[in-house]
């Protein structure tokens, strides 16, 4: 039997949702171990960083990252598995664009510190103690990671093979990225592996007449009609500014498109992507007509960059003393 793939993943700044995805290829899995072995994966099994240390350059043929960098020890293991791996792939939307964990980009490093440990409602913290890189105690001193300003893709970290995107990767990508590994029949170097080239409309089944709209809703407020387009009932959608390629998942499930597969190629800001599109079905004559559609969108911002505020032109909040995208 041919020697097996070399395979590696690691968890930084996630949900954990990447990991779990890899059980989503269901049979496909008696497949995988036949395939893989999985020399690093601290998630299902016992590994320190030492093991990896101690790894030759290039000993994996592949490495799956999935997560944002967001703090120093995200950026260590980021650095490390790159020069240990052949192949290195930003694995779901967290590393692929920033993901959840990029919204935090809206706020900088002291404003969440005060929310998360002084201000927020369930916590208690009357010396207002916030963590510290370096603490003594009686039995040594503790060290923990550096919690950055910026939240930063792994592309903005390291060099980048491939991304997988999704939140989480479809199990076709999945697979069809470790097929691309073993059979040494790779696409171009950093190509989006699993998605299409087309907008998600173009894949949604839904049916779209009237193409205007005149105030949005929660998802919650409405259980919508299955066969007409979500933006026509005024549920917001981001299936026009995003890759197709998931097979429309949140959309046959009466959801609508979070754009978690990221922009269609040659888009740079995925969010002023879909302003445009808004922009050509609000219906509204008057600037006053336009704001008035527009109050009825919480939070625009939010869902405008949901995936994708790292690697935006945006790429966060400038404060008063505005931060190089190569700073922490």
């Amino acid at each position: 039997m041919a020697e097996k793939l070399k395979v590696g993943a690691y968890w930084a700044a996630s949900c954990g949702g990447c990991d779990v995805s890899t059980l989503d290829i269901h049979e496909k899995i008696l497949d995988l171990i036949q395939l893989v072995d999985f020399v690093f994966w601290p998630v299902a099994m016992d590994f320190k960083y030492k093991d990896v240390e101690a790894m030759e350059d290039g000993f994996m043929d592949l490495c799956l990252f999935n997560g944002a960098i967001r703090n120093e020890e995200n950026e260590h293991m980021a650095k490390l598995l790159r020069k240990k791996s052949k192949v290195l792939v930003a694995f779901g939307s967290c590393a692929h664009m920033g993901g959840i964990p990029g919204l935090a980009n809206f706020h900088n490093r002291d404003e969440i510190f005060q929310y998360v440990y002084k201000d927020s409602p369930s916590i208690s913290n009357p010396d207002s103690i916030v963590p510290q890189t370096k603490y003594k105690v009686d039995e040594g001193e503790i060290e923990i990671p550096e919690f950055y300003n910026t939240v930063k893709s792994l592309d903005q970290v390291v060099d980048v093979d491939y991304y997988v995107p999704g939140c989480p990767p479809a199990p076709h990508q999945i697979w069809g990225v470790l097929e691309a590994v073993a059979t040494n029949n790779l696409p171009p170097k950093g190509s989006v592996v699993g998605a299409d080239d087309r907008a998600l409309c173009e894949e949604c089944p839904r049916e779209i007449s009237e193409r205007c709209v005149d105030g949005f809703i929660r998802p919650h407020m409405k259980i919508p009609e299955k066969d007409k387009c979500l933006v026509e009932q005024g549920i917001f959608c981001m299936g026009s500014a995003t890759r197709a390629g998931c097979g429309a998942r949140c959309i046959k499930c009466n959801l609508p498109c979070r754009g978690c597969y990221g922009p269609l190629p040659g888009v740079m800001d995925q969010g002023a992507k879909i302003c445009s599109a808004l922009a050509s079905v609000i219906k509204a004559d008057t600037p006053e007509g336009v704001q008035k559609v527009l109050d009825t969108l919480p939070d625009p911002a939010g869902y405008f960059y949901r995936f994708g505020l790292p690697k935006s032109l945006l790429h966060r909040r400038l404060d008063n003393a505005p931060e190089s995208p190569d700073e922490n």
